[in-house]
């Protein structure tokens, strides 16, 4: 207790000593102290334990104020020796400003690189410096920041060109390289070094103090209590679910003050969780760590003594004032890393910055960002000391490593993260790797991190431990420091960096070998192998090293020395490698076609084989090297190249090669998917640079040097093919007949790849120094072949292109050659088309495609052929050059192995039966064939000039076999083949390689000196393709003639369907255009020829228009609609909206109170009706819905997951379209109407209305008071009029069905409307049905608007259905409610219009949306008419009401009119000048009775302006309420967008074209309504209110506007704070599209708790904003979030796209997004609609994966 009593009286006195503190005294102390350092230690001794840490909680407020003025004020005033910010401010102006913008990133702020001149991906600038540099010009990206790193404006190594924005460049006469210490006194520097060695070292003391209950000499505190905290610290192991479990055990805290600690401890570090005695922490410690230490280590937590916490409280504060003060100068920061860099008493390693260094994984979280920054904010800026820290950092680079892998904090939380700012400078990279060996250093510390090795010390990833995995990961950033430190390669190079390049080299050689044949397989044989070996490490090892063994051979093509050294020392490498493999082979001979050859016998499908070779594949991407630098041709004598053994360097990549083949052969099927997998890596876009291609490039670089017939014999060997093709009959085929189908299968594949494998060897050139090219044709060959498959976006051929190190993959150069664009609509992506010129370099045997390419390919390339009316044969292309080192592989060619090969296929191919041979493997031949011409007709080209041509491919294969044999040639047997029945599909290509053979022997004889004996050649060729012509003929008539007689016969089918069914389709077509066959017919019972939908004179329907036949979708039953018929319903969809809303401030009423019989004009929200159209029998849908809930009962008991609708709310899915639906509305049909000819005008109808409406209330007064008369008004004194009769129950005209379907629907709007439980009794259910009918119909007349739509004849049809049967319901509903509810209603809502005494707190005319209470009125008033016997009519009543609301409506307009702005009078012509006379006379008529409150116009054009405008949209709302309600079809000019439909609507209501008519005309009538709506204390109030008034017409809700660059919206989410968590970054801003308001989404902090359960910003959001819908953009994500309640949401396209014209969902692309106003109009209008959540219910339904995310927590 004596802890808590100190605390109590502590303030007073620490109060007086505070106050009488004095700094300046205090520095002038210290100036004249001896022993500084121990004056400074004893302040602060004495006064951080008084500020910091006295309570359980840390009181920031308390010390952000105490502190300055306490700690660092003396400081300042020492350092100054003045006023510190008279001394500053001075500092500051003798600066002169940096060059380097050195602004640190925050987390989610947006960075952007220059894909053209940055000289790495890591160099990134701000957006202030971006926008005002040259590269927004260029082809730049834009990414997101994890936080943390720097921006690069104005360092010149990091650009190639602009380096400076506007605001860093540099001024020329600036002597920069003057010292920035010169400016300063020296007394000045000596304090200032003085204090900040002083404050620095007492910082890292504390920081990396380890002892928890005692403090460094000279900080014990004067009097020391039995304070502790108990500290938590974070970990990356356990969840943040553990971790707020577990504390809510040990301290037992709430939940949410447990969540609030967790967060604090993920963001800072650490946390305390507990203040007290020793024994109270150490306590909640044992409890923690009990708890969490069960399957992983436990969490960290320490018991503390405050007075420790305080110094390392204030020791990072003390750091942060240092990074804040040497901002006023370079020369304050100088002085700072000289202080930090100087080495300490103990030598090596002993600075300061070594220190924090290398404690740094023994730190948390806060501490090391706190550090890192001041690191980043003096070392990192200052050139000179960023080289010594450099060095410092490469000396230190293992330990700190091995700290790295050993600590579990993420990457950009360790000082390992530093090297990108270092190792990515050109110069500095360069100096440490020639002064500190960074390289060898690198790879050493990563090899040694890698321990398990095999007996031959090849790396074993065998079975992994999850520790191990762990650490695995944690090594590879140490490649990602070697690839900073490769990526720029140097331009000039010294004896010293070679010398330590090469040794790198050799220690990467080390490395390569340690992966050498790593994972090798065996073939199982027998059963199934039992556990998948593990196979991801190994390439995962293998994609990370792809970049950087490439990178390492473009440094060795820089230098010719380093180049040839490498050479050397790769190929002795290959040379130890294979030593070891030798053992145990015996040497064969192989004999073919008379050549032998020696070899060992190897069998793939039996011995151990690897596919990670990379000493091999590095040899070979230097020997393609030595071939572009052109070494190999002018220093021969320096390269081992006659040493070089050719077998030995194909044997390993044919090995791989034939294990691919063997494995699509289906023979290595039982080693499972492991082996698979590696496949389709080692072919895969990632990896296949330095696998596959390299292994390709050694088989041509072996077989360059070898005779290609012994080449071929050992490809044949290693495929285990010899057998079949060395036999001497092997063109009669071995005899297999007994052999088994499945090898027979097999080896037919082993064939075709082999073939194919020989069509790479010798076609493949387009690798610069294989063949004549440059890198860019190689590029635009790749593009060439995808765009073969079928047109692509830009991001699908980027992820089909391998990336080089600087994510960059060179198409942009040479994409406009090779292809158009073609932009996107409104949905889709932009797509690249192949130019048709490019065709020609199509190659069917592209050595990148897949299988599936290929014949997608193929199928393209021939369809484009047939369409161009061209033949569809697909040739071999003509290829480029070899380059002199590979120019002797054209001689595989005509070899006589191949040849003899060829032979054979063909041979076999002759014999139709037996399944020895197949189509690809022909195809395979006859494209070998083609290769063979057109390398030949390219040799005569190009040799046209001397006559020696050594590649004579025609001669070869018209030669017959030799003797004993005496096969036919090649050539025979095409001649035979061409003609054979069942090579149909291969025709085309034969016949054109005997048209090619035919014009070659013409070339060669024109060149032998024979010119005019070409005719023959010619004419053969010109028989050939007659013929061919004939034959095409004939089959395309015969295609002609089959399709002709196919359509007679459908036609012939469906008139016979028609003819069957005709009274369906005469139905069918009446429904569609409802509009036509009923103006066809009105004219003879129309009481007028004028087309009038409301009042006595309104159109009436005759019988036929009035019947109406549906279908049941459910039982395909017809049925006609009849009130005492069985009733058919429409599937509907309520929804609350606030879609119209003009008033999202308004809180949410308490449903159980709120009334809602008036609609205020803000329309806040309101209910919506919506359909998809598709009509049921009422029984027929309570079945199937009953059959929903039964199953969703099965599913809840099976599994829990959330469908796409919620059967206990009564959702369910429509069961024809699947569109989401919570009821159904009864179809009805058209009330019959009698006309009367005599009918009251307004006056008399008023007069009898009132006396009806007293009697009423008498009457229902009565009722209420049972115990007899009230005094107050005797029931005598109100007799009811005549024929007007109290208590007649009408008889209810419908069926049973009808009304239950009707009580269905109420009870539906009631409930969703409300959000309260179903009630069919409650006197709101008529209101909330008036209400729907009344907010549907505003929201359908407010899209026409904005689409630019006629207001008839656009609406689809099930809008239309849906409105139709809403009205109709509406004049219903009340049959089904108790009458005198709905007769107290009409009284109240007639009350609104005609002020009436009797009735309490009717609301003011500005307080009333005029169409929700016209709707009202009407559809309420049949509940009084049916008491009336007299003959009024409903129509005159319809009229009267609408006369009524209209007047009314015209003075709200005129009394929240905005005042005219000063202009000269406009007058209209004469013709509305009675218009305006009569605006401007009403206005002044309201202004006598409101006085003050109406300022004064005198343009009556203006109000009739104001009028005009205003009343619009409530006359199109009205003329769309009673047509559908009386079904008058509306005139032609409402069909159309015109000018005249104010005139158009009038006449279709029967309102007079000059509106303020209806209140001159009953000028008497009206005079007192007038002045009962003025008299309304609301109404003086409201215009005098400062809320503004709803002013008219309203305009119609837009979503907010959003800026054209999305980055604009990146940059506004960066700075955007989480607004619980005190000032900490949001990790996922979302922004509503509706009201632009930014959240903090998907984070534990601001949960909220709604309606009894704990969701996410944006869902809570949703609820005050959109009535439960919302619209938000994900901004980091760039991604469109729809929510609709709390489970259900979706994921849309963003409206943002790139310059290619696709979506970048995730921001993973980075090029530049613009906003496309289409798509955001799309988005606009699926909410005006109210199709959210349709949308979302239809992907739920499409994708199953949505229902499983918690949505609410968004």
């Amino acid at each position: 207790m004596a802890a808590a009593e100190n605390d109590r009286e502590a303030p007073s006195a620490l109060c007086n000593e505070f106050l009488n503190f004095s700094a300046k005294d205090t520095a002038a102390k210290w100036l004249l102290a001896s022993n500084l350092h121990k004056e400074v230690y004893q302040h602060l001794a004495c006064y951080v334990p008084k500020i910091y840490c006295l309570g359980p909680n840390l009181n920031p407020q308390n010390e952000d104020l105490l502190a300055p003025l306490l700690l660092q004020s003396p400081l300042e005033w020492y350092l100054c020796g003045e006023e510190p910010s008279v001394g500053l401010a001075k500092l500051e102006q003798n600066n002169q400003p940096s060059q380097l913008c050195g602004h640190v990133f925050k987390v989610g702020e947006p960075t952007y690189s220059c894909r053209e001149c940055a000289a790495d991906p890591t160099c990134v600038l701000c957006m202030q410096c971006f926008l005002g540099s040259v590269h927004k010009e260029h082809r730049y990206r834009m990414t997101t920041s994890g936080g943390g790193g720097f921006c690069d404006c104005g360092d010149t190594e990091a650009w190639k060109k602009g380096p400076y924005c506007q605001k860093h460049e540099p001024n020329n006469n600036d002597s920069s390289q003057k010292d920035p210490l010169a400016n300063m006194t020296e007394e000045m520097i000596a304090r200032t070094y003085n204090v900040f060695s002083i404050i620095l070292k007492y910082a890292v003391d504390m920081l990396t103090w380890d002892k928890e209950d005692e403090l460094p000499e000279g900080l014990e505190p004067p009097v020391r209590g039995d304070t502790y905290y108990c500290m938590l610290f974070n970990d990356e192991v356990h969840t943040y679910e553990q971790v707020i479990y577990t504390l809510q055990k040990a301290v037992n805290c709430t939940q949410k003050e447990a969540v609030s600690f967790a967060t604090t401890v993920d963001r800072d570090g650490r946390k305390s969780v507990r203040f007290g005695d020793f024994q109270f922490c150490e306590q909640a410690k044992s409890v923690i760590v009990r708890n969490t230490s069960r399957q992983t280590k436990p969490l960290r937590v320490e018991v503390m003594h405050s007075s420790v916490v305080a110094h390392q409280c204030f020791a990072l504060k003390a750091l942060t004032w240092l990074g804040q003060i040497i901002r006023y100068s370079d020369a304050l920061r100088r002085i700072l890393c000289q202080v930090g860099l100087q080495r300490g008493p103990e030598g090596e390693n002993s600075s300061l910055v070594d220190t924090l260094m290398l404690c740094d994984s023994k730190m948390w979280k806060g501490a090391r960002n706190v550090y890192h920054q001041l690191f980043m904010s003096s070392l990192l800026m200052d050139s000179k000391y960023k080289k010594l820290f450099a060095i410092q950092f490469a000396k230190n680079y293992e330990r700190l490593q091995s700290d790295y892998v050993k600590d579990d904090h993420d990457r950009e939380f360790s000082v390992t993260d530093l090297s990108v700012q270092m190792f990515t400078v050109p110069s500095l990279a360069r100096m440490l790797i020639t002064e500190e060996n960074l390289m060898t250093t690198i790879i050493r510390t990563f090899v040694d991190h890698l321990r398990h090795r095999d007996l031959q010390g090849r790396f074993q990833f065998e079975r992994y431990t999850a520790q191990q995995a762990f650490k695995f990961r944690r090594v590879q950033s140490l490649i990602g420091d070697l690839k900073y430190v490769l990526i720029s390669r140097p331009t000039e190079w010294t004896d010293q960096l070679r010398e330590k390049y090469l040794e790198g080299f050799d220690a990467f050689l080390e490395l390569l070998k340690c992966m050498q044949g790593m994972d090798p397989v065996v073939r199982q044989v027998g059963q199934h192998i039992e556990m998948e070996p593990e196979w991801e490490a190994a390439f995962t090892l293998q994609m990370k090293l792809t970049h950087i063994i490439s990178m390492m051979q473009e440094w060795c093509a820089s230098d010719e020395k380093v180049l040839i050294e490498a050479y050397k020392k790769c190929l002795s490498a290959l040379t130890h490698c294979h030593s070891g493999f030798t053992d145990g082979e015996q040497p064969i001979t192989l004999c073919m076609c008379g050549h032998s050859v020696d070899t060992i016998r190897y069998c793939v499908s039996q011995e151990k084989v690897s596919i990670h070779l990379p000493v091999s594949r590095l040899l070979a991407g230097l020997h393609a090297l030595l071939s572009t630098t052109e070494v190999a041709y002018r220093f021969p004598e320096q390269l081992p190249l006659s040493e070089l053994s050719p077998p030995m360097l194909i044997e390993h990549p044919l090995r791989c090669l034939v294990l691919c083949a063997q494995v699509h052969a289906g023979m290595w099927r039982r080693n499972g998917f492991s082996l698979v997998n590696q496949i389709y890596y080692y072919h895969n876009v990632k990896c296949r640079v330095e696998m596959f291609d390299k292994d390709l490039i050694m088989l041509q670089a072996g077989a360059s040097m070898m005779d290609p017939n012994h080449f071929l014999m050992i490809v044949l060997s290693r495929f285990e093919l010899y057998h079949i093709f060395s036999s001497a009959d092997c063109r009669k085929r071995y005899s297999r007949e007994n052999a088994h189908k499945d090898v027979v299968q097999q080896n037919n594949t082993l064939i075709e790849e082999m073939l194919h494998l020989v069509i790479m060897i010798v076609g493949e050139r387009y690798t610069a120094g294989v063949g004549q090219v440059e890198s860019s044709d190689e590029t635009r060959r790749e593009i060439v072949h995808q765009l073969c498959i079928r047109p692509m976006a830009h991001s699908e051929l980027v992820k089909a292109l391998p990336e080089n190190e600087n994510k960059e993959t060179g198409m942009e150069r040479v994409i406009d050659s090779v292809a158009l664009f073609k932009k996107p609509g409104v949905t889709g992506r932009g797509l690249y088309k192949l130019r048709p010129e490019c065709a020609k370099m199509f190659n069917l045997y592209f050595h990148h495609y897949s299988r599936a390419d290929q014949s997608k390919a193929e199928e393209a390339q021939r369809k484009i052929k047939r369409q161009n009316g061209e033949d569809s044969v697909l040739p071999p292309p003509v290829l480029p050059r070899f380059c002199p080192l590979f120019a002797s592989l054209v001689n595989i060619l005509q070899c006589d192995v191949l040849l003899g090969i060829l032979g054979a296929v063909l041979q076999w191919a002759m014999e139709h039966s037996g399944g020895h041979w197949s189509e690809s493997m022909l195809q395979r031949v006859l494209h070998l064939i083609g290769m063979g011409l057109v390398e030949e007709q390219q040799h005569l080209l190009s040799s046209a000039d001397d006559n020696d041509t050594n590649f004579n491919f025609t001669l070869k294969i018209s030669r017959p076999g030799e003797a004993p044999a005496n096969t036919p040639s090649i050539l025979a047997l095409l001649e035979t083949l061409q003609n054979a029945p069942h090579l149909e599909v291969h025709k085309d290509m034969i016949r054109w390689i005997l048209k090619t053979v035919a014009n070659i022997k013409t070339t060669r004889e024109c060149t032998a000196s024979a010119p005019p004996s070409d005719s023959s050649g010619h004419s053969q060729e010109e028989t050939v393709r007659d013929k061919d012509k004939a034959e095409r003929k004939r089959k395309a008539e015969m295609a002609r003639l089959r399709r002709e007689k196919i359509m007679a016969q459908m036609s012939e089918m469906q008139r016979h369907f028609i003819n069957e069914n005709k009274e369906l389709f005469q139905q069918s077509l009446e429904e569609l255009d409802p509009s036509t066959s009923s103006t066809l017919e009105h004219s003879p019972s129309s009481c007028d020829s004028a087309l009038v939908c409301v009042g006595p004179r309104r159109w009436r329907a005759g019988g036929s228009e009035r019947r109406q036949m549906v279908t049941c979708i459910l039982c395909q039953e017809e049925q006609e609609i009849r009130t005492d018929g069985k009733a058919m319903v429409l599937a509907a969809f309520v929804q609350r909206s606030t879609v119209m809303s003009k008033n999202r401030k308004r809180p949410p009423h308490n449903p159980d109170k709120y009334d809602p019989l008036f609609m205020h004009p803000d329309l806040s929200f309101g209910t919506h009706t919506g359909s998809c159209g598709h009509i049921m029998h009422s029984h027929c849908w309570q079945r199937y819905f009953e059959a929903v809930q039964a199953k969703e009962q099965r599913r809840q008991q099976r599994l829990r997951v959330h469908t796409s609708y919620d059967v206990e709310n009564g959702e369910f899915l429509c069961p024809l379209c699947e569109c989401l639906s919570n009821t159904v509305i009864p179809l009805l049909p058209l009330t019959k109407t009698s006309c009367s000819s005599e009918q009251p005008d307004l006056s008399q109808w008023l007069s009898i209305t009132s006396q009806q409406m007293k009697a009423l209330l008498s009457a229902h007064r009565k009722a209420a008071d049972a115990e007899g008369v009230d005094a107050m008004d005797g029931v005598n004194d109100c007799p009811p009029p005549d024929g007007f009769r109290l208590d007649y129950t009408p008889k209810n005209p419908y069926s049973s069905t009808i009304k239950e379907m009707l009580t269905t629907f109420g009870t539906a709007t009631y409930k969703v409307g409300l959000k309260v439980h179903p009630n069919e009794q409650d006197p709101r259910v008529p209101i909330m049905c008036w209400g729907s009918c009344a907010y549907t119909i505003q929201c359908i007349e407010r899209l026409l608007v904005d689409e630019e739509k006629p207001l008839f004849g656009s609406l689809p049809c099930r809008q239309d259905d849906c409105l139709s049967s809403l009205t109709r319901f509406g004049s219903a509903c009340w049959t089904v409610s108790s009458h005198t509810t709905v007769q107290n209603h009409f009284i109240r809502l007639l009350a609104a219009l005609v002020p009436d005494p009797r009735v309490e707190n009717t609301p003011c005319v500005l307080d009333i949306d005029m169409f929700h209470l016209l709707v009202s009125l009407v559809l309420s008033h049949p509940a009084v008419l049916c008491l009336d016997s007299s003959g009024l009519s409903a129509d005159a009543a319809q009229l009267h009401f609408l006369h009524l609301v209209t007047v009314a409506h015209i003075v709200q307009i005129l009394l929240t009119s905005v005042p005219e702005e000063m202009r000269m009078e406009q007058e209209g012509g004469g013709a509305e000048r009675e218009e305006e006379e009569n605006a401007c006379m009403l206005y002044n008529t309201l202004r006598t009775h409101l006085g003050s409150g109406l300022h004064e116009v005198s343009s009556g054009w203006h109000l009739w302006r104001c009028v005009k405008a205003g009343i619009l949209p409530y006359l199109r709302a009205a003329a769309l309420f009673f047509h559908y309600l009386n079904g008058a079809p509306a005139p032609p000019e409402l069909h159309t967008l015109g000018a005249g439909e104010l005139e158009a609507l009038c006449g279709y209501l029967c309102l007079p074209s000059n509106l303020l008519q209806l209140y001159y005309n009953n000028r008497e009538l009206m005079e007192p309504l007038l002045h009962g709506w003025c008299s309304h204390p609301g109404v003086l109030q409201g215009l005098q209110s400062s809320v503004a008034l709803i002013r008219f017409p309203r305009e119609s809700n837009r979503l907010i506007e959003l800026p054209g660059d999305y980055s604009a919206l990146i940059n506004q989410a960066s700075s955007f704070t989480c607004p619980k968590s005190g000032g900490d970054k949001s990790r996922a801003p979302t922004l509503c599209l509706v009201c632009g308001a930014m959240l903090c989404s998907q984070s534990y902090c601001c949960q909220t708790e709604l309606e009894g359960e704990d969701v996410g910003a944006c869902t809570a959001h949703t609820f005050a904003c959109g009535a439960g819908v919302g619209i938000f953009l994900r901004v980091r994500e760039s991604q469109v979030l729809f929510l609709a309640g709390k489970t259900k949401g979706c994921f849309y396209a963003p409206p943002y796209l790139d310059d290619y014209g696709e979506t970048d969902q995730g921001l993973r692309r980075g090029n530049p997004l613009h906003l496309c106003q289409e798509r955001y109009r799309k988005v606009q209008k699926l909410w005006r609609q109210h199709s959210i959540t349709e949308e979302i219910g239809h992907a739920q339904e499409a994708n199953q994966t949505l229902v499983g995310i918690d949505w609410q927590h968004l």
